[in-house]
């Protein structure tokens, strides 16, 4: 881990959480077509969002990187820091929206389905956008701005974080969105076989 920069890292995690939002695309399109979908698969998509890409990679940015980029200079408000920090809190209130449309579905709730149809696309929508704003604007300016030593003591910080976390954390959910595109490929390949 340590051969990489904190902001390769933060790239690589972009890349975990692409793969669970290609999944939930599918998931969407199942829904849509009337078939159904497993609860406890629903259930860990939200409990993916809300670790990995909420409280690891979010978590990452706002404590550290953000900061690390502040103190060289990059405005706290407007773009690229004000912007991102608001979608963050957006993608917070999706996330729980999409937590309350698992349980109306797990419930037999009757607009449940759409609901959760919404939710999951308004995320599927919502994550290849800020992902580009990351990798395209935020990164290639951490790249220019920080020095190598900020990058080393942000690795060390985002090294806690894991350990915080648990240090099998990207192992686990690298694991659950390689799981679900596993899943769904078998959807999209043969639906009347899952």
């Amino acid at each position: 881990m340590s051969e990489a920069t904190a902001v390769e890292m933060l790239e690589a995690e972009h890349r975990v959480i692409q793969k669970m939002v290609a999944g939930m695309s599918v998931l969407a399109d199942q829904l849509e077509g009337g078939e159904p979908v497993d609860v406890s698969l629903l259930e860990s998509i939200v409990v993916f969002l809300r670790t990995f890409a909420d409280r690891l990679h979010h978590g990452k940015e706002e404590s550290f990187l953000f900061p690390a980029l502040i103190r060289r200079g990059v405005p706290s408000q407007g773009c690229p820091i004000g912007g991102l920090t608001m979608e963050h809190q957006k993608g917070r209130v999706m996330v729980g929206e999409l937590a309350d449309a698992i349980r109306g579905y797990a419930a037999g709730e009757p607009p449940a389905r759409e609901n959760l149809v919404k939710s999951l696309r308004v995320l599927v929508a919502f994550y290849p956008n800020h992902i580009w704003k990351e990798d395209y604007l935020l990164f290639p300016l951490a790249g220019k701005v920080l020095t190598p030593e900020d990058q080393q003591d942000l690795m060390d910080k985002f090294e806690t974080v894991e350990r915080e976390l648990g240090l099998d954390v990207h192992e686990g959910f690298d694991k659950v969105a390689a799981d679900l595109e596993r899943k769904v490929s078998g959807i999209v390949s043969s639906p009347k076989e899952e």
